[in-house]
């Protein structure tokens, strides 16, 4: 992976509507959070731009497409755009009854003062 800083987002925009740039994926938004990276992939080049309004931007170039994917990936995850893994299982009873635990801890404290 090699990367360099972008100071201006028009950098970014150029490469990014270019007319052989191929764009894979976005992943975060700068209307709700801080940065967006955009997944393209520019003639041969793997490439990730990554927009930021709190920090600087940059353009990362990935030597293959499984470095590429595994970057997606670890940014979704940053942002909590991992998918749902349906065969995960999940108690929501579970929490309900620690809920109710730490609930009944409060209450058991409030008498000692």
């Amino acid at each position: 992976m090699e990367e360099i800083e972008i100071t201006s987002w028009t950098t970014l925009d150029a490469v990014k509507k270019s007319k052989t740039t191929e764009i894979i994926e976005s992943v975060g938004n700068l209307q709700t959070g801080h940065f967006m990276s955009v997944f393209c992939i520019l003639e041969e080049d793997h490439l990730e731009l990554c927009y930021s309004d709190s920090a600087a931007n940059y353009l990362r170039r990935y030597e293959d497409r499984k470095e590429f994917d595994e970057a997606i990936e670890e940014r979704k995850e940053e942002v909590g755009e991992t998918p749902y893994d349906e065969d995960e299982e999940y108690d929501y009873n579970e929490d309900f009854e620690e809920e109710e635990e730490e609930d009944a801890e409060v209450d058991d404290d409030s008498e000692n003062y």
